[in-house]
């Protein structure tokens, strides 16, 4: 990373500028083929168009294969627990509203033990980036029924073939009251996903993006149709959409759809067809981070606070 003089010795001076290498991590020890490949040189590619300083913007984490990313991006991070990366964003976004926040979650990690997190996360619409990379299965722990596995599909947990339709979470986050943008991408579309990615990164409020991913261990053959045949593929499009020449040269079915209307993006979100982009985006709805009324303390007046109320519980 190129860093002819820091801020520090420079006053407000920063020449420093970024290539994407530079917000490489350790090396990615995911499957070959996997697609958090693909998400992650997206995310990596994002930063780097953005000019994005690392000291200003932190990636948090569950448990789960995608769950590694911010071993994977030179940035902070939170490797958080299982189902919790949400509320732990939720905190670091609230006390430090300057920093540019990203949340990596896998299916299990988000609509299992974490939906109770992301129903309430959605309704605070805090400015934060979310990516849902869902593969329908938790690979991680070895092929364990997700909440969005098919029905029908054999796990290590089912052996019959998972028992109940799969959740849908574009239809669980449009539901939700106060959902300001919902996007869907895949990993096979890669300048389809960094045109999503852009979009989300620059709304102000929770922006979810979920993120079409192959695992070829465990799903090989989820999305096998979509992979192969774009036409069973339903591209979104709008001037207030998602823009990507590539992907509207390859996907030929064109559904054009105004992101305002939840109504219709209610609807488009239901059905077996595959359909990428913008489904539904509204900067007016009211952000938790605005509304609160929140002390401005310095450091030390937060570590005396902090020390004032640990001492009322002393024994």
């Amino acid at each position: 990373m190129s860093s002819p003089c820091s801020i520090l010795e420079c006053g407000t001076t920063d020449d420093r500028h970024f290539e994407m290498d530079d917000y490489a991590g350790t090396v990615a020890r995911w499957c070959p083929g996997c697609g958090d490949h693909a998400i992650l040189t997206a995310v990596h590619r994002l930063l780097a168009n953005g000019q994005m300083k690392p000291e200003n913007t932190v990636f948090v984490s569950g448990i789960g294969c995608s769950s590694r990313f911010p071993h994977y991006v030179e940035t902070y991070g939170f490797h958080g627990i299982h189902g919790r990366a949400l509320p732990i964003a939720t905190g670091v976004k609230l006390s430090r509203p300057e920093l540019d926040v990203f949340v990596t979650m896998g299916d299990g990690d988000c609509c299992s033990i974490g939906a109770g997190h992301w129903i309430h996360a959605i309704r605070y619409n805090i400015d934060m980036t979310v990516l849902l990379l869902d593969n329908n299965i938790y690979g991680l722990t070895k092929k364990q029924t997700s909440p969005t596995t098919p029905q029908g599909l054999i796990t290590n947990t089912q052996t019959k073939g998972s028992f109940l339709p799969p959740l849908d979470p574009l239809q669980t986050t449009l539901g939700v009251t106060n959902a300001s943008f919902v996007a869907q991408t895949a990993d096979w579309m890669p300048s389809h996903l960094a045109a999503t990615l852009q979009a989300a990164k620059e709304h102000k409020g929770f922006s979810f993006v979920r993120i079409l991913q192959r695992c070829p261990v465990f799903t090989p053959d989820v999305f096998t149709d979509a992979i192969k045949d774009p036409d069973v593929t339903d591209l979104l499009t709008h001037d207030d959409g998602i823009h990507d020449a590539t992907a509207e040269r390859i996907y030929k079915s064109h559904l054009f759809h105004d992101p305002s209307d939840i109504t219709e993006a209610r609807r488009l979100a239901e059905g077996d067809r595959t359909r990428v982009g913008l489904f539904f985006r509204d900067e007016s709805f009211p952000r938790y981070e605005d509304l609160r009324a929140v002390p401005k303390r310095t450091p030390e007046e937060k570590i005396a606070f902090i020390n004032a109320e640990l001492d009322r519980h002393a024994v």
